[in-house]
């Protein structure tokens, strides 16, 4: 399958810049797979499509302020870092500009007295670094990290917690599962009162999200890893689910990829588990434990479009992203939401 069949003209303009004041106030586009129609409504309306016992699957990742600014100190010259995984409480993958000079052994100094030296160096500017810090790692990099935006982001973010969801809690990615930005902790609680239990999961996006796909053959595509986390609760609840008829609303393609790749390694069945997970899907692909998708409207020819794709069709989801455009939705991370039924 060709990359090119999954690109779509968006104007530059229907690019959200920030996050809406009221989250739950985005538009929502609803497709309806069994009746091949889709319509226009909002976010707080998505409790209408939910009945009791079903499930909502929320991933609780925190994006961390991973673009921290440095100096090498043997030259003074500016490095630039931004965070991608953790290995250990020292050790991390790093994505380092300008990274081509950058040495095994070279030291780099940050703020609040954080160091880092390069282990190793690896393709795509990625490096191993072991940082060296007196007290918490995560409380030094609030206080000089930035959050690391798309790149099709140019305003300034007015606050730090708007790239965060209402209920993230896990300190550790790089981008957000952007789908759950629209959710308010009152929505949140009226779902709950409908008989609807709320589960969570943990996946820490990396710096994949934001590569295109450059093979012109889509199965070309090498996907990033992405560690993920599903304790036994989480685990018990959706597989009863599935089992007693109710249906798994997966709110954004990082839940879809944590449900489906745990499915893929335990015979269809969700397990607790901690692994890493570089599962790629597209046309083709058949989904085990997904019922519900929802996302957001993402970049043409990437792999979270090609997701999208597969849960339903490539020629429909092609069809409401364009429109989408002649409705002026408001696209990507800030962007509003599709919920595909």
């Amino acid at each position: 399958m060709k990359t090119e069949d999954f690109d779509y003209y968006m104007p530059k303009e229907l690019i959200a810049q920030h996050a809406l004041e009221q989250r739950d106030q985005a538009r929502m586009l609803v497709v309806n797979r069994a009746e091949g129609t889709y319509s226009d409504r909002h976010f707080y309306d998505i409790i209408d499509y939910m009945s009791p016992g079903d499930i909502v699957v929320l991933n609780n990742s925190k994006v961390i302020p991973a673009r921290i600014y440095g100096t090498k100190r043997e030259t003074g010259a500016h490095i630039e870092f931004l965070l991608h995984k953790r290995f250990s409480e020292h050790d991390w993958e790093v994505m380092a500009r300008p990274g081509k000079r950058l040495k095994i052994g070279t030291v780099i100094d940050f703020p609040e007295g954080l160091s880092a030296v390069v282990k190793s160096k690896k393709e795509d500017g990625l490096i191993d670094v072991t940082f060296d810090y007196d007290g918490d790692f995560f409380t030094i990099l609030h206080d000089i990290g930035q959050m690391p935006l798309p790149p099709y982001i140019k305003e300034k973010l007015k606050d730090k917690d708007s790239y965060n969801t209402v209920y993230a809690s896990v300190d550790g990615s790089s981008a957000a599962p952007t789908a759950g930005l629209h959710f308010t902790e009152e929505l949140l609680e009226r779902i709950e009162n409908k008989g609807i239990k709320l589960v969570y999961v943990t996946l820490h996006v990396g710096l994949g999200t934001f590569l295109p796909v450059s093979d012109e053959n889509i199965e070309d595509h090498i996907m990033h890893t992405e560690y993920y986390e599903i304790s036994e609760e989480a685990a018990r609840i959706i597989n009863e689910t599935k089992d007693n008829g109710g249906r798994v609303f997966c709110i954004g393609t990082t839940t879809v990829r944590t449900l489906e790749a745990s499915a893929a390694n335990n015979g269809g069945r969700v397990a607790p588990e901690c692994r890493e997970t570089d599962l790629f899907i597209y046309p083709g692909f058949e989904y085990k434990v997904v019922d519900c998708l929802l996302t957001n409207f993402h970049l043409p020819k990437s792999t979270l479009l090609m997701l999208v794709c597969a849960f339903y069709n490539r020629e429909k989801i092609l069809e409401a992203y364009n429109y989408a455009v002649r409705e002026k939705y408001r696209f990507y991370s800030f962007g509003d939401a599709m919920l595909i039924e």
